[in-house]
């Protein structure tokens, strides 16, 4: 089965890219589980910065698989599925739609190409994971509301002018581009760089989907650790538990 996946350092980058252009990157179980293990690849690594990307012309990623859709799309979500102080860069092309937009809104810093189209036709379609509320911390209150209300494509050049991207480029360069800010990340003192990031996010205001996915993450890891198998174990045999905290 080929890798829905693909992760490559070049540098001291972690280049991390949806790769299932046939179906237009749509999000499924195995390319969201694919995404949270290169997120904790990458959280683990000595890698200084990150670049989200797409393989593909058409589309970064159309959002999710309608026909199998993921359990939990927020596990595959930078900082939410995964906690991250480290940067994240998105590089954006083609059509970026639902729950691809909540990957790359959760991004530091993003670069799309002239060809991009930004769309959450969630109310349109009849459902929602929340996570989008995100989005109006993090542009303008009334231009945050009509992107997720409205359903409308929202190009590049918008999402440059309402502060949605910090560059727009050439369909084709958005890598290149994606790769000159992560040179600059190369340079920088990685801890100013993670205790910035870190207390911006303890500065910006969380949803309740996001309070939620992250309290269920830690919840996920009590449950699936040593320490929870060693109890369980335990109960069965009738003998005190040995834990060891991991």
């Amino acid at each position: 089965m080929t890798e829905t996946v693909s992760y490559e350092v070049t540098g001291e980058t972690a280049i991390i890219r949806l790769n299932r252009p046939e179906k237009l990157n749509a999000l499924d179980e195995n390319l969201i589980q694919d995404l949270r293990s290169a997120w904790r690849r990458y959280a683990a690594s000595k890698e200084k910065c990150a670049i989200l990307c797409a393989e593909g012309d058409r589309a970064f990623s159309v959002g999710a698989d309608i026909k199998s859709p993921p359990l939990e799309m927020w596990q595959g979500v930078p900082g939410v599925g995964v906690p991250l102080n480290k940067p994240i860069i998105a590089a954006v092309h083609g059509y970026c739609v639902g729950g691809a937009y909540i990957m790359v809104q959760m991004c530091d810093l993003v670069v799309a190409a002239d060809n991009t189209i930004f769309k959450y036709p969630e109310a349109q379609v009849g459902f929602t994971g929340g996570l989008i509320a995100g989005c109006a911390v993090r542009i303008p209150h009334k231009i945050a509301m009509e992107f997720m209300l409205l359903g409308q494509d929202l190009d590049a050049q918008r999402a440059y002018e309402v502060g949605m991207v910090n560059r727009v480029v050439p369909a084709g360069t958005q890598l290149e581009a994606a790769l000159e800010y992560a040179e600059i990340f190369e340079r920088s003192a990685p801890l100013v760089v993670q205790t910035i990031k870190s207390f911006v996010n303890q500065t910006i205001p969380r949803g309740p989907s996001e309070l939620s996915a992250l309290a269920r993450d830690e919840l996920l890891g009590v449950s699936q650790s040593e320490d929870g198998a060693e109890g369980r174990r335990a109960f069965k045999e009738k003998r005190p538990p040995s834990f060891q905290g991991k």
